[in-house]
């Protein structure tokens, strides 16, 4: 694939959790372009193959990794496994997560007469599920800590290693209807910054993107119709987007080869990078 420029990544190892999908895919293969050895990781191990033969095909190196970032026991074989096919990882890019309808309410703002309504049919803030949102956080939090654990002992060891999360501009600005989403976006930062801190006398730098809009498999139902128009929200969101348009995956790879890069990037740790064509920066006037 056309990378906007190379780093030198070769002897590399890198892991990429949620692999499989759309942004994750595209950020591997540039890993790989730029020479890494790369582990697909992800929960459809099929997805994961198919990434992984894309990268070989193209002539670089990767294995797919059967992963469930939320269970301890499959990280650490998965670990196990790229040690044992690539060696110890040096490149660790968090990007499992994701929303859930559970954690969504239907309505931007609340009307307290639809409280009134004892069968209503849609969503409130008061009818939010707390399984619903406790699984959002276990997946963007705890799918962010726990690879973050089973992946990186070894570059402790080493006393060198790079850490990607993958934040959302959400948790910069939340968007309306997602509060669990947001909240866990906002928590993934935190959490860059804490790892940032706590990892740095192990010199492992630690940093995250923070993708505004784009289309991939989760949200695409959402933000365009059938017939591949836009919805209204798609509308509001690209009057809100000074740049006017949604965000292609090959947006995402300046930043995230600048911040693997120890020599772009060596000096460089606790920041998350917003990639969202304007849309935090933007008052709406």
């Amino acid at each position: 694939m056309a990378v906007p420029f190379k780093v030198d990544l070769t002897g590399r190892v890198a892991v990429v959790t949620g692999g499989g999908g759309v942004l994750c895919s595209c950020m591997a293969k540039a890993l790989a372009e730029c020479g890494a050895a790369v582990a697909v990781a992800d929960l459809k191990l099929e997805a994961a193959q198919a990434v992984a033969d894309a990268i070989t095909a193209a002539g670089g190196k990767a294995i797919a990794v059967a992963c469930n970032v939320l269970d301890s026991a499959s990280l650490a074989a998965a670990n196990a496994e790229v040690e044992a096919k690539l060696g110890p990882v040096d490149i660790l890019l968090n990007g499992a997560g994701g929303n859930h309808p559970k954690g969504t309410t239907a309505m931007e703002y609340l009307n307290p007469d639809d409280l009134l309504n004892e069968h209503r049919d849609f969503v409130t803030f008061y009818d939010l599920d707390p399984k619903g949102i406790e699984f959002v956080f276990n997946l963007n939090v705890l799918g962010t800590l726990l690879p973050t654990q089973a992946f990186t002992k070894k570059m402790a060891a080493n006393r060198k290693g790079v850490i990607i999360n993958v934040s959302s501009m959400n948790a910069f600005r939340p968007l309306t209807k997602i509060p669990a989403y947001s909240a866990a976006k906002a928590a993934v930062s935190n959490f860059t910054q804490w790892m940032s801190v706590h990892m740095a006398k192990a010199g492992i730098r630690v940093n995250a993107i923070a993708p505004g809009f784009f289309l991939t498999n989760q949200n695409r139902a959402l933000l365009t119709n059938p017939d591949g128009s836009l919805t209204p929200r798609s509308e509001k969101i690209l009057a809100h987007t000074p740049m006017g348009h949604f965000g292609e995956p090959q947006d995402l790879l300046g930043a995230l080869l600048w911040l693997v890069s120890d020599q772009a990037a060596g000096f460089v740790t606790g920041v998350v990078v917003p990639i969202d064509g304007g849309f935090a920066a933007y008052s709406g006037v």
